[in-house]
Order: structure tokens, then sequence, then C-alpha cells
């Protein structure tokens, strides 16, 4: 019998470039995102590896769009924020930052290391 012993961190911990990098990838099928699908020790994870000079990110998946968004941490956060403090409880697919939206190469990959670098030229801005 296999059961989790502990709550999961992020579905990737590792070096991209030689940088440290965790991301989660999410999924909805709505024109909004439930901030309840991110959960307070992904959060909490993702904000200590970025106090430690890493990258975090979500990539999401908005299904009825076929569109992938790379969701910057400090974006994330203000989101997570506005939700625990009795803000609306979802993002809105309008809310979001364009320069970050994305599409998959050939139906498969995800060029996601396109966004980090566009990530790294934000923070060094």
């Amino acid at each position: 019998l296999a059961y989790f012993d502990q709550k999961s961190t992020v579905d990737y911990i590792g070096a991209v470039q030689g940088i440290p990098v965790c991301f989660d990838a999410k999924e909805c099928r709505e024109d909004t995102f439930p901030m309840h699908n991110i959960h307070e020790h992904q959060m909490v994870f993702m904000e200590d590896f970025e106090g430690q000079d890493g990258i975090s990110f979500f990539l999401l998946y908005f299904k009825n769009h076929d569109k992938y968004y790379y969701m910057r941490f400090e974006e994330a956060l203000k989101f997570w924020n506005r939700s625990k403090n009795g803000g609306r409880k979802s993002l809105r697919i309008e809310e979001l930052d364009d320069d970050f939206f994305f599409e998959s190469s050939n139906g498969y990959f995800l060029p996601y290391l396109d966004m980090i670098n566009k990530d790294l030229d934000r923070r060094n801005t």
C-alpha cells in the first residue's frame, strides 16, 4: 500500500541554465483560475525559494483558450494575498500580463525558458 507521508512542494525543483528554478503546473477550464488551487504550503515554499535567489513560478493552462501562462511568483502572491484578505477568490484571464502568455511548440513542448528570460529581464530593470 502506497500513500503520501507529507504534502508535496511543487512539480519541479532544479536548475535551468545554472539558475535555481521551481514551478508548479495548474490547469483550468474556465476564464478564471480559482486561487484555492494553489496551496499555502506551495506559496510558503516558493517564497522561501525566492528568498534564496531562486526563481519560482506557476505554469497555468487555460484549456478553453488553449493558452499557457507563465505566472511569476510576485504576481501569484498579489492574487493570493487578495484572496486571503477578503477580495476576489479567483483571477480572471483579463487580469494577466499579455507578455507572459505563450503557446506550445509543435503541440507538445512548452517553451517556458523564454518566459524565464523575460522574468529575469523584468527583475533586472
